[in-house]
């Protein structure tokens, strides 16, 4: 007689949520309330299937006069480096854009943390937004009402153009990974 064994598969097993070191913590929240930042600390998240973030932050400014719309969470080291990228690179890049007296207002968010894979997809590695590390930035909104959108610009030779690709490039500086329209096919 023919006998099939049953095949199991081992089930999957997801890293816990990293706890975040205590000193390291204390002291990006304090670097984080110098620079300007306004925030609330959220409560722990942790949604299984390896998604989480021990010591959430809700972030609703990024610095003195420029919100983050709307408000989103994630970790306290991207959202330092969020901060200090916007003083030090996207700030500046504005005023030669567009004139020295243009002020960033808003980074318009289409994502932080949410509990996904890499691109949405079905199978494969996990997000960085799943760790509270990742941050879209969908458009930035200007004092003089202005809002530049991210888009494909590559052969953009406007100041809008330039722009971007200037923050995009700046933003290598502060993350270890940007992804720009056209940095694949999601």
């Amino acid at each position: 007689a023919d006998e099939k064994k049953e095949e199991k598969t081992a089930p999957i097993v997801y890293p816990p949520v990293e706890a975040e070191n205590a000193a390291d913590y204390a002291k990006c929240v304090a670097d984080l309330k110098a620079i300007g930042a306004t925030f609330d600390e959220a409560k722990r998240i942790d949604d299984g299937k390896g998604c989480g973030i021990d010591k959430p932050l809700e972030v609703t400014g990024i610095l003195p006069g420029v919100t983050l719309a709307p408000k989103g969470l994630m970790r306290c080291e991207t959202a330092l480096a969020l901060a200090r990228w916007t003083k030090e690179t996207a700030q500046p890049a504005a005023e030669v854009a567009f004139d020295k007296t243009i002020k960033i207002k808003a980074l318009n968010q289409a994502s932080t943390y949410i509990c996904r894979l890499r691109n949405n997809a079905t199978t494969g590695k996990i997000s960085e937004h799943a760790h509270g590390n990742a941050v879209d930035i969908a458009s930035f909104t200007l004092s003089n009402g202005t809002t530049i959108a991210i888009q494909p610009r590559d052969e953009d030779g406007t100041m809008d153009g330039a722009f971007q690709r200037a923050v995009t490039a700046s933003a290598c500086l502060y993350f270890k990974t940007v992804l720009d329209p056209g940095s694949d096919a999601a």
